[in-house]
């Protein structure tokens, strides 16, 4: 994970309004929302995150993303491209003791609860 990524991950787990380069957290009523090159990039609350590209999806964006992801969503789900399109994994569910993930097509607005 890059320094700033990091950066954004603390500011957003402490509530508090952080920029630094192209990246920003503007934190509202405890709702954290995320920019780059000042396009959102998600949103996140104490139950959900719901992210979108920002009209880019640059390698940038998928790497915020998953910084994002890696520190509030289950381990394992993520954003990735395959072929020039961008999907998600997401956890549906356990079979035994092993994650069970869907995958999806990348759409703005995709919440991670």
């Amino acid at each position: 994970m890059r320094k700033i990524e990091s950066q954004m991950i603390e500011a957003i787990q402490s509530n508090k309004d952080w920029k630094s380069g192209n990246t920003q957290v503007i934190t509202i009523k405890g709702v954290s929302f995320v920019y780059l090159h000042g396009n959102q990039i998600a949103t996140i609350d104490d139950d959900s995150m719901t992210i979108f590209d920002g009209g880019w999806q640059s390698v940038t964006t998928k790497s915020r993303l998953n910084a994002l992801c890696d520190a509030f969503c289950v381990a394992g789900e993520c954003v990735y491209q395959k072929n020039f399109t961008w999907y998600v994994d997401k956890l549906v569910g356990m079979a035994g003791q092993s994650k069970v993930f869907n995958t999806f097509e990348f759409t703005n607005g995709f919440v991670f609860a």
